[in-house]
């Protein structure tokens, strides 16, 4: 059986936080900005498929709502019918405040 495939789609507030993330990076080391940016965009990617693999965000409890590390980053997602809904990107040591 084929597993399902679902669009990953990123919310405009995790976009930025990823740019900003890498931009701060970068001041440091462009090499490790790209390092970072291509493990983020992989794993984002791979959500289309496998998308309840990443544990159920503590700070929440909500089953639909979930997260992968990309170290040292949270990548927090939804999972929907048709699509995965990235949320927000954080670095590990924060905690996650839905909404805002």
């Amino acid at each position: 059986m084929a597993a399902r495939r679902r669009a990953v789609v990123w919310a405009d507030r995790a976009r930025r936080a990823l740019d900003d993330a890498l931009t701060y990076i970068a001041k440091d080391s462009l090499q490790n900005a790209g390092r970072i940016a291509e493990r983020v965009i992989e794993q984002a990617n791979s959500l289309a498929t496998l998308s309840e693999r990443g544990r159920v965000v503590p700070e929440v409890g909500d089953p639909v709502l979930r997260e992968l590390f990309v170290d040292p980053f949270r990548l927090m997602y939804e999972v929907r019918e048709t699509e995965i809904h990235i949320v927000a990107f954080l670095h590990q040591r924060q905690i996650f405040a839905p909404g805002r």
